[in-house]
């Protein structure tokens, strides 16, 4: 059966980015339906996948990184507002059997993110 993770790499201090706040939505008829809530591990992994086996179901989703209060309690200075403060990112899954892993890098300024394995 397939599964959606997720880690996130702190780009601005070259490691693995700990205690992120993550929420995962489901998205239906325009609609958001929260289905998960988790928060990056030491290695900036979440200790479990955030949907897997049967609920993990064709459609689109949304994943909302708290990536400026992340950077704010690693005592940055950011301005206010902050330039990336939630970062969400759609994403549309059509194999249930697939694993679907999706990396965040960021930095206060910049992100990407790629399918990754």
């Amino acid at each position: 059966m397939g599964k959606l993770t997720t880690h996130v790499l702190d780009t601005a201090h070259g490691k693995p980015a700990a205690g992120v706040a993550i929420e995962l939505y489901g998205i239906a008829v325009g609609a958001r339906l929260l289905l998960v809530r988790a928060t990056t591990n030491a290695d900036g992994r979440c200790d479990a996948p955030l949907l897997a086996d049967y609920k993990l179901q064709p459609g689109v989703y949304e994943l909302d990184f708290h990536i400026g209060d992340y950077f704010a309690a690693q005592g940055l200075a950011l301005p206010q507002p902050r330039f990336l403060d939630l970062v969400t990112l759609r994403i549309g899954v059509n194999d249930t059997s697939a694993h679907y892993h999706v990396p965040l890098l960021a930095s206060p300024y910049a992100y990407s993110t790629y399918r990754g394995s």
